[in-house]
């Protein structure tokens, strides 16, 4: 079996220059690419740049080596085609099926998986025309990543930035392993939660939990590179943006509990996997609390946190949305995984074994998956992201 073949279109914006990195990520990593450039494209970056970096010829035009029909054979050979970054323009293009151009014209020929990574000024990516080009492209199925929030050309900041080419590159490497006919969540909005909440007791000091975050973002990439559109919580992370993904950053228990309502309200699957403190100090101390010599400290005294996963499951924000917990358990996994998920009234339940140098930091994850319909869904020792596979096949099951 030969390399995976993809196609790297380049459109005419001034994030050319970050495709570069990405390139190098995808042919370091065992990909043949072909770069395919827009003219305008090489006003940022040149023809001897991306044919250097490819090892391959460099052509905007369908006229250029006709004999082997490259405007057909490109699109038609690849096994991906992503495009980063994507303008306005090109966004225009290819929803509505103009081919003025080998890029548009492999757009057009291709029937692989093809995703979109869009940068551009704010007011135009937000732009109802802009909106409606990106949802009909979702619909028929192209992984359309949600633009960055960050500076922008000149002194303009907002959303429209191109994301990084490392998380662009995690995005391509899950389309290419799930295949063309797997773009399942496109059209559907879901909320991840993701890391550990800290409920403060003084400036300096909180109450915490050793939750990393990285098996709610390895939830949130795999959401995104199977077509949804994705709000991430995150919760004292400290975790790179993954690409394609709306993230609201939240501190405390209760910070998180008004985000997710807030996202859930049009959200078609809520996953709780960010391990929220069940308690919070009830007093908290303006000043550093200060060690007395001879004293014992005083007790502090607790309160319960509101329980979210509770709450979101007894009062769906919609018909039909599907809601996602998990359980982090040191003894009698199952019994006690069976238990939460009849108290809490979700549809699933991810239930993990943990303790030390067991699943919170590391990138490997073992778990069964808990169905309130009686199923249960073991998933092996492996990486997490085999897990949000697992978790997001249940989801669709029950989205159908």
């Amino acid at each position: 079996m030969g390399k995976p073949k993809i196609v790297l279109g380049v459109s005419g914006g001034i994030a050319a220059y970050k495709a570069c990195e990405l390139l190098r990520r995808l042919t370091e990593s065992g990909h043949d690419v072909r770069v395919v450039p827009t003219a305008s494209a090489l006003h940022f970056i040149g023809a001897a740049t991306w044919s250097a970096l490819s090892g391959k010829p460099v052509s905007t035009e369908v006229w250029d080596d006709v004999h082997e029909v490259p405007h057909v054979r490109i699109g038609q050979n690849a096994d991906l085609v992503v495009v980063a970054p994507a303008t306005a323009d090109i966004l225009a293009k290819a929803a509505h099926g103009l081919a003025d151009d080998l890029l548009t014209n492999t757009l057009l020929t291709a029937r692989c998986p093809v995703v979109f990574a869009p940068a551009m000024h704010t007011e135009m990516w937000e732009h109802p025309a802009t909106q409606e080009n990106v949802a009909t492209l979702r619909r028929r199925g192209a992984v359309v990543i949600e633009p960055a929030v960050g500076r922008l050309t000149g002194v303009d900041t907002g959303k429209g930035r191109l994301p990084e080419p490392a998380e662009i590159f995690e995005v391509c490497r899950r389309v290419l392993a799930r295949g063309a006919s797997e773009a399942d969540l496109a059209g559907r909005h879901v909320v991840v939660s993701a890391g550990g909440t800290r409920e403060p007791l003084d400036p300096v000091r909180f109450l915490g939990n050793r939750s990393s975050g990285k098996q709610g973002y390895a939830l949130a990439r795999t959401a995104a590179a199977r077509g949804a559109r994705v709000t991430l919580i995150a919760a004292n992370t400290g975790l790179p943006d993954p690409a394609g993904v709306d993230v609201i950053q939240v501190g405390t228990a209760v910070q998180l509990r008004e985000a997710v309502l807030k996202a859930a309200a049009d959200a078609d699957a809520v996953v709780m996997a960010a391990a929220v403190a069940d308690f919070r100090p009830a007093r908290y101390a303006q000043g550093k609390i200060k060690k007395k010599d001879g004293q014992e400290p005083e007790a502090i005294a607790l309160v319960r946190n509101p329980d979210i996963l509770a709450e979101i499951s007894a009062d769906r924000a919609r018909p039909g949305q599907v809601v996602v917990g998990f359980a982090a358990e040191t003894d009698d996994v199952l019994a006690n995984g069976r238990a939460k998920l009849e108290r809490k009234g979700c549809d699933l339940l991810v239930v993990n074994e943990v303790g030390e140098r067991k699943t919170f930091g590391s990138e490997e994850n073992e778990a069964v998956v808990l169905g309130a319909d009686g199923s249960e869904t073991p998933v092996p020792y492996g990486p997490k992201e085999a897990l949000a596979g697992t978790v997001w096949d249940l989801v669709v099951r029950r989205l159908a």
